[in-house]
């Protein structure tokens, strides 16, 4: 956990500098909405070499494209800015994400906000915080007083059935955000800033942290059916409304 909060937050003060004073490159991935920058190429390096002098026998999976096999069983799961889009338009909400994975299961991890300077970290059966505050997910009993994070997909089409399923569901509950970023909406909702998050389409790099950061909160972490989370698919609530809300995602409300 340390090591995931020290080089997530070196690594976060980087590219907030970069933001600020540049160079500046923009190129697109899988769609033109999916966005990299130069930033994340250079977040993603620095992590991974700090890794590597820190944890040399550890393996590597990260989005821009750095991989190394793991000789210790160990696999750092990275993402080199969270919210790209964000980054992208100077809004706060982007984070840098590093999680120490097991055979696919996290057990510790850091998600760095470089923009607000928070630092949420988590290891497994040790608790989450932020800072010197040990995090708890909200008390909300009641899906209709609950605030719910989503994202939407890359492509046109995927966001347009997430959007129908959004419009299902947000007369059953306070209000819907969707702040553009999975890492940071976990650590979110560990900290009772969201009642629930959820999401389809991720990848390993966007929820390895994140989604530790919220079970160690006390957060229920699945999918929409209430099954075993994966990046594919995440609900992430306060367990006072999962049931509800994997029924809201799943059950006659749900628009296909």
């Amino acid at each position: 956990m340390n090591v995931a909060a020290g080089v997530a937050r070196r690594a976060g003060d980087t590219v907030l500098l970069g933001r600020r004073h540049g160079p500046f490159a923009v190129e697109t991935k899988s769609t033109p909405t999916d966005m990299v920058t130069l930033w994340d190429g250079r977040s993603e390096s620095l992590i991974v070499r700090e890794l590597s002098e820190r944890r040399p026998h550890d393996g590597v999976l990260a989005e821009e494209g750095s991989t190394r096999d793991s000789d210790s069983g160990i696999v750092w799961v990275v993402d080199p800015i969270d919210g790209t889009t964000n980054f992208l338009y100077n809004l706060a909400g982007f984070a840098v994400s590093i999680a120490a994975t097991v055979d696919g299961r996290s057990i510790a991890g850091a998600v760095y906000l470089p923009a607000t300077r928070e630092l949420f970290v988590a290891a497994r059966g040790a608790g989450a915080w932020l800072g010197g505050r040990r995090l708890r997910c909200s008390p909300t009993t009641e899906a209709s007083q609950a605030l719910i994070g989503t994202g939407f997909s890359y492509l046109a089409e995927e966001r347009a059935r997430q959007g129908r399923r959004v419009a299902s569901l947000i007369e059953h509950v306070r209000d819907v955000r969707r702040l553009g970023a999975a890492a940071p909406d976990l650590c979110f909702v560990a900290d009772g800033r969201l009642d629930a998050y959820f999401e389809e389409n991720l990848r390993p790099w966007d929820v390895a942290a994140g989604s530790l950061v919220a079970e160690e909160a006390g957060a229920i972490v699945t999918d929409f059916t209430g099954g075993p989370a994966s990046d594919g698919q995440i609900l992430a609530s306060t367990p006072g409304i999962h049931g509800a809300m994997s029924e809201l995602l799943t059950g006659p409300l749900h628009s296909t």
